[in-house]
């Protein structure tokens, strides 16, 4: 039986010489890798009580909303500033190279919800994190983060101390 890791395909030298790029889609486009990827991350919502799950834009989409899916819960969508119709809270965050801003409808989360926040990959924890505070300043409660893979030579998870966070894979590198 394969491992979730066996499903991800490391590219070397990509984006740039030195990196190691960790190719998801080959999870998503097998069915066996994605039913795995699916049940790894819900098995670590047992015993979790949580109201809903909020995801990242774009991959946070692929996973978290099939785990609401199974879990009975709603979805909430954190995308990229100005692709939300209604009225908005944003919160900018650094990239490597500037900055990016994400948004939440407004009435996304109602104050007192305990919520999950899912995303594919923990590299420096700053989209997290400002997803963390998109919550929060809504009134959300964040109960459990879940990524499927973690870069932690890039220590994203100092930005989210305080935070229970699991991780399907994690690997030790950058």
């Amino acid at each position: 039986m394969k491992e979730l890791k066996d499903y991800v395909k490391s590219i070397p030298d990509f984006p740039e010489p030195g990196i190691i790029f960790r190719d998801i889609t080959t999870v998503v486009q097998d069915p066996d890798g994605l039913k795995l990827a699916i049940d790894t991350m819900e098995s670590y919502l047992e015993g979790v009580d949580f109201d809903v799950i909020a995801g990242a834009e774009s991959r946070g989409f692929i996973f978290g909303m099939p785990i609401a899916y199974n879990t009975g819960k709603g979805f909430v969508l954190v995308r990229k500033k100005g692709k939300l119709p209604r009225e908005t809270v944003s919160q900018a965050y650094d990239l490597e190279y500037g900055q990016a801003e994400i948004e939440m409808h407004i009435d996304s989360i109602w104050p007192g919800q305990r919520v999950v926040l899912v995303d594919d990959l923990l590299a420096t924890g700053g989209t997290m994190e400002a997803i963390v505070k998109l919550v929060e300043r809504l009134g959300g409660k964040v109960v459990k983060i879940l990524f499927l893979m973690e870069l932690a030579g890039l220590n994203g998870r100092e930005k989210l101390k305080g935070y229970d966070i699991d991780s399907a894979i994690i690997y030790e590198g950058k």
